[in-house]
């Protein structure tokens, strides 16, 4: 019973590559960067901008040229976000959804209605969502219903941290049916019963659309969902969480590389040397080239450690058995890893661009407080002890990680 989506494009005639996707979103992208600071400060989303670059097919760079993508690594896709974190980190979050959805299908040729997603990502469309509530219960609980009703289900309930809620044009989520199974759902958003809400109120990502997803009775019939018991089978990989955490570190790796672009517009353009400075021009201060080396060093390893873990794991695509979780596990160790890494990078560097200037470079009309709160935003996720101590069990090999998700 799948909703319409209206002004969708249809499939390009010509095969996408990498590289032409990156032609094609550079000037969006270009747009992005330039009004970043102004737009997160009066709370403007980039509506136009964000469903350009879907529709430009920007979440197809690791789907097979042969299904309609970019036919690239995974690690062309992570270097992709990363670009559009180093833009603006909110949009990459946005999007997080979408590219969640175009590896699940890639590297998994099981996923269930595959055709269907695959379809709506040639296609442009934006998916969020999310099984994350605010109930009061633990962390994971999930409170939202799924009651049959003759040749559909109906479920009441809502979700928070709706990442790019506002922008998408699919929501998906779970529930519970009396029964204590789980139905995995994706409908719509403009479904009668779908209210998207914009109270996201975190100090960072103010414009991700990561607020609450209000569902009243919405109708959700047996093509838009799946029902997972206790007898559904286990994948070969149960780490399929790996994706959504690379993501995120990629997010920071993108955010350090900001830092960066932001630190050395101030030196060349912007910068006066202190009066008892040595030097003439800011450029050639060495302590201010020592704190451009310092970010320049984190947003190095932010990206290192971010791209390395994508080919560790891309090499799990493919694989089977036992083969398969003996590679998954590695993966999502290292994984956590970069996690850490990119995160402490990050939250490194984003002070120090305010060690490049004087006073004016704290003027609010450059937000440049932004890049640190974004990004300990994004480290509030997932905590890093546990990423450490769950890549310190796997390497001492008395356990493998977690497979909640979160790693």
């Amino acid at each position: 019973m799948a909703d319409a989506v209206p002004g969708s494009p249809s499939v390009p005639a010509e095969p996408l590559t990498v590289a032409q996707l990156r032609t094609v979103t550079a000037p969006i992208l270009a747009r992005l960067a330039a009004s970043a600071a102004e737009r997160e400060e009066t709370r403007d989303y980039p509506f136009d901008d964000v469903r350009a670059l879907a529709r430009a097919g920007v979440a197809l760079a690791v789907v097979a040229r042969a299904e309609g993508g970019a036919g690239g690594s995974l690690r062309d896709a992570v270097e992709v976000v990363i670009e559009i974190a180093r833009a603006d980190s909110n949009v990459a979050q946005a999007l997080r959804s979408t590219f969640m959805s175009a590896w699940a299908v890639t590297s998994r040729p099981d996923t269930p209605n595959r055709d269907e997603t695959l379809s709506r990502l040639r296609r442009g469309h934006i998916l969020a969502g999310t099984a994350n509530e605010r109930s009061g219960g633990a962390s994971g609980s999930v409170n939202t219903t799924a009651v049959r009703n003759g040749t559909y289900w109906v479920l009441n309930g809502e979700k928070y941290y709706s990442t790019g809620g506002l922008y998408a044009d699919w929501f998906g989520g779970t529930a519970h049916t009396p029964q204590g199974a789980v139905l995995r759902f994706t409908v719509p958003v403009d479904r009668a019963g779908v209210e998207r809400l914009d109270d996201f109120d975190a100090v960072g990502q103010r414009l991700t659309a990561s607020g609450t997803t209000r569902l009243t009775d919405v109708l959700v019939g047996d093509d838009e969902a799946i029902l997972v018991d206790a007898d559904s089978p286990v994948a070969d990989n149960p780490w399929q969480g790996s994706y959504p955490q690379l993501h995120l570190a990629a997010i920071e790796a993108g955010i350090a590389a900001r830092v960066l672009d932001d630190a050395l517009w101030w030196v060349r353009e912007k910068a006066r040397p202190i009066k008892h400075s040595s030097a003439d021009k800011s450029i050639d201060d060495p302590y201010i080239r020592r704190r451009i080396g310092q970010i320049s060093a984190y947003a190095r390893a932010a990206r290192s450690a971010v791209v390395l873990a994508a080919e560790e794991l891309d090499s799990v695509r493919g694989l089977h058995g036992e083969e398969a979780h003996r590679v998954g596990a590695r993966a999502a160790a290292a994984v956590a890893e970069a996690a850490v890494i990119a995160i402490d990078a990050a939250l490194s560097a984003a002070p120090l661009i305010f060690d490049v200037g004087g006073g004016t470079i704290t003027n609010r009309e450059w937000g440049y407080d932004r890049h640190w709160r974004n990004a300990r935003v994004i480290a509030n996720h997932n905590p890093r002890d546990w990423k450490l101590a769950v890549a310190g069990a796997y390497r001492l090999g008395v356990a493998e990680p977690p497979t909640t998700g979160l790693f």
